[in-house]
């Protein structure tokens, strides 16, 4: 998964990857001249007193140098380069998909994973990368290269290599070969960790209210104490790894450093050969050191390209109709032209798995001009019958219309400009109120951005911020009311002008003055333009008024008509409203 992932990425980096490919070659051969030239120096000026025969060769080691240290540096440059963009790259790829998700995605994978997956586990990828791109090349070669000098310096001393080295790789591949299962231990702890931290930050007011401080306090210490188990053995594997390379090598020099005496008081090899052959053992230990560290990357980086991966190759449940499809439904007409007509014709929706569908046979007709509530009780599916429409979620049976047309056969860029939700809990971007009502429309004048304040209610409260449009909002909304926060979400809406409004309970936080003077404005302003209603509800009073109620019950309707003729016919929406009216306030 890991070499699939990165190859598809470094793919559009083929050109730099050639150059670090080089560079590091460059390098490499530079580095392992090195010792040669000292062991020339050694044996042929100094033992010798060729003083000539110093200062040349010490010219070509200054140069050889030089040499390689400007590639060492340019091919670390050119390493970073390839892996900053590998690491933009696919947190962009990340992102795009996950806009592409539906609910029910989004679901499935939380908000606390996905953003884990694309901060942390793209940083393992990233940092993987850099080191590849610096050790790949170089290590290998400076193995058999200083392999292969250490062998030109003294064959019989080389032997030795063979015994240390494998001793060396077994050590080092029994501690890597138990990293895998906790390293993605360590991720999903993380995952944990970071859906604790977001629920605690976001609910600190009911926390707080409850006075569950301590409790939520233990919570998150034993997510962390988890997360701090499963890091503590991976720690421990890793420092493992430093001593066992260290004991290994120093026995490997003691070996060479005992024989080599030996063989230059025989006369069998010379002093500064010696001195080269444990600067090539020094150069193949720091050539392992290296890969040592990609090796200990890989298994964490395998587990986040497995974690991306997953992201990446999900298909979103929505699927946007083909482009031929798509361009043919340039714009919507509808039944005696009504664009923002709605026709749901025996819809139902069920998640995978599940043994009950959440809707099921839904017929439904929102005329334009006109204002059709739904309600029902708790958990009756009217929100995710609303969420259909927008195609939050793709109905798993029948057939929803807007203009005459299937959803699933609009270009979603058409669609969102043809429907306007406002969800259950409305969402403020940080920025200021402008720049949150030009969310949908970015060229909107400041003229039309009073107009939709003042339809929903908001203009007196927003014209008395000192700043106006320009006051701060801060993410979520969080240094505004429930109730502003609803009516600036409403207000968003009502800019761009679309041809169906779905209210998704968004009038909840609203006293009863201010809920009735904004469905009067909203009536008049939606007879005016020939939009669209539908409105969620569960207070009775935002709804009693709507030219055509539908009743829900366990995901059914069962029952349709004006509040009176409900209130006479049909006992499930009597016992909604008289449990929040009298029967005199009902009639």
């Amino acid at each position: 998964m890991l070499i699939r992932l990165l190859g598809a990425q470094l793919r559009p980096y083929r050109g730099l990857l050639a150059l670090s490919v080089v560079l590091q070659l460059i390098q490499t051969l530079a580095t392992l001249y090195l010792p040669t030239l000292n062991a020339d120096i050694i044996n042929n000026g100094v033992l010798r007193g060729e003083t000539d025969h110093i200062l040349s060769s010490g010219a070509v080691m200054i140069a050889v140098t030089l040499l390689q240290i400007t590639a060492a540096g340019a091919a670390v440059y050119v390493g970073a380069r390839v892996a900053m963009g590998v690491g933009r790259d696919l947190r962009s790829a990340v992102f795009s998909r996950v806009q592409d998700f539906s609910a029910r995605e989004m679901s499935h994978f939380g908000t606390a994973s996905l953003i884990t997956r694309t901060t942390n586990d793209v940083q393992q990828v990233q940092t993987l990368t850099v080191l590849a791109l610096t050790v790949l090349v170089a290590a290998p070669l400076t193995w058999m290269g200083g392999a292969v000098m250490a062998v030109d310096q003294d064959p019989p001393l080389a032997l030795l290599l063979l015994l240390f080295i494998p001793l060396l790789a077994g050590v080092i591949g029994l501690i890597l070969v138990r990293m895998p299962v906790l390293f993605r231990g360590m991720q999903e702890r993380i995952d944990n960790v970071n859906r604790m931290m977001r629920e605690q930050i976001t609910g600190i007011r009911v926390i707080r209210a409850f006075v569950r401080d301590e409790h939520e306090q233990k919570r998150y210490g034993g997510a962390n104490r988890e997360l701090m188990t499963v890091a503590l053995r991976v720690g421990g594997l890793m420092a493992l790894i430093m001593p066992s390379v260290i004991l290994v090598w120093e026995l490997a020099t003691v070996s060479i450093i005992w024989f080599g005496g030996h063989r230059i008081n025989s006369g069998e090899l010379q002093a500064g050969s010696l001195i080269a052959f444990l600067s090539y053992l020094m150069q193949i230990l720091m050539a392992v050191m290296m890969t040592l560290f990609l090796l200990m990357q890989v298994p964490r980086a395998a587990v986040s390209a497995e974690r991306i991966k997953e992201v990446l190759d999900t298909e979103s449940s929505v699927v946007p109709p083909s482009p031929s499809v798509s361009a043919s439904v340039t714009a919507l007409h509808g039944p005696r032209g009504e664009p923002g007509r709605l026709e749901i014709r025996g819809a139902g929706f069920s998640y995978p798995g599940a043994e009950e569908p959440v809707l099921t046979g839904i017929d439904l007709t929102a005329a334009s001009g006109r204002t059709t509530a739904v309600v029902g009780s708790t958990g009756s599916g009217k929100t995710t019958l609303l969420h259909l429409v927008p195609r939050l979620f793709d109905a798993t049976a029948g057939e929803v219309r807007i203009g005459g047309v299937d959803v699933r056969d609009m270009d979603p860029a058409l669609l969102a400009r043809t429907v306007g939700l406002v969800p259950q809990k409305p969402y403020l971007f940080s920025g200021t109120v402008a720049s949150n009502l030009r969310y949908g429309k970015p060229d909107a004048t400041d003229e039309e951005l009073w107009q939709a304040l003042k339809i929903a209610q908001a203009r007196e409260f927003v014209a008395a911020l000192p700043e106006g449009l320009d006051a701060p909002v801060s993410q979520g909304g969080g240094n505004l009311s429930g109730g502003q926060r609803q009516r600036l979400a409403i207000a968003r809406v009502l800019v761009t002008k679309p041809a169906l409004y779905l209210f998704d309970d968004s009038f909840s936080a609203l006293d009863y003055t201010t809920d009735a003077a904004l469905r009067t404005a909203l009536a008049e302003e939606t007879w005016a333009t020939g939009a669209t209603v539908v409105i969620v509800a569960q207070r009775v009073s935002t709804i009693r008024g709507a030219d055509r109620i539908v009743v829900l019950d366990q995901g059914r309707v069962v029952g349709t008509g004006s509040h009176e003729q409900l209130m006479r016919d049909n006992d499930t929406y009597r016992e909604i409203v008289l449990s929040q009216l009298t029967e005199e306030e009902a009639a």
